[in-house]
């Protein structure tokens, strides 16, 4: 697999740190409160989602399993969470290693349709997925009164090296 999405997904990791370090930051009640105003109805469920999507576009359709690895609706707080997205990075590097023909046009099926994908954009689309639900999150925590404190932005996709190529 190009290394290069290795590489970015590497940094995607070190950005979503910071998001699970806020919420683990936030009191537990706060994590899991469920409102009808919200995407998914939680920022757990947020979070939840998202380890989902990976599942579906990298697990089943470019992995092809047939069974779920792990079980969101099990973790029920952030220690939970990040051992979801522990197994979530085991299978990416999985897709890493098996993904050898990452602009190859491919056939799979979604739902009732046949949708051309390659591979790098089944690592890709949860990828924008992903950063698509964090700015939810950021919102929906400043609207329980928990704002993501300043610093750096959880949109950032860094160099963990720092250097910028």
């Amino acid at each position: 697999m190009n290394e290069d999405l290795r590489t970015f997904y590497s940094w995607v990791k070190a950005a979503r740190e910071q998001l699970f370090t806020w919420a683990a930051s936030l009191p537990a009640e706060v994590y899991t409160r469920k409102s009808p105003d919200f995407a998914y109805g939680s920022l757990r469920n947020v979070q939840a989602h998202i380890a989902d999507c990976y599942l579906v576009w990298v697990g089943t359709c470019g992995l092809q399993q047939t069974e779920r690895p792990f079980d969101t609706s099990a973790a029920q707080d952030v220690a939970g969470m990040r051992r979801v997205y522990a197994q979530l990075d085991q299978m990416l590097e999985r897709a890493f290693e098996q993904f050898t023909q990452p602009d190859e046009p491919m056939d799979i099926q979604f739902r009732n349709e046949m949708l051309q994908v390659t591979q790098r954009w089944l690592i890709l689309h949860p990828i924008t997925h992903e950063f698509h639900h964090k700015g939810q999150m950021l919102t929906m925590g400043r609207m329980l009164g928990w704002p993501y404190p300043p610093g750096p932005d959880t949109d950032l996709a860094l160099p963990i090296s720092g250097n910028a190529d």
